[in-house]
């Protein structure tokens, strides 16, 4: 469907844009817990510690542009927090 007017076309360039930048945050989040999941079945501690700070600054910093609502990213961290810490 395209836009009538200018404003519309340019509204609808730049949800494409941000719907892009959006898929690509969700997708590096679930890649960086997959990590994570990965590392604590290897019972690989230090590896799942890694993996955990960079899913937790992913997952930040998506949360604080509004990508992932903030409850989520609280729940996503907390759940994989446990899995690591369960390595000990």
């Amino acid at each position: 469907m395209s836009a009538r007017n200018l404003s519309a076309e340019k509204r609808q360039r730049q949800n494409e844009k941000r719907r892009l930048n959006n898929k690509s945050a969700k997708t590096a989040i679930r890649t960086a817990a997959k990590k994570v999941v990965v590392a604590s079945e290897k019972k690989d501690a230090a590896a799942a510690k890694e993996a955990l700070l960079e899913m937790t600054k992913r997952i930040d910093s998506a949360a604080r542009k509004g990508i992932v609502k903030k409850n989520a990213a609280a729940r996503k961290k907390s759940r994989m927090q446990k899995l690591v810490n369960r390595l000990g």
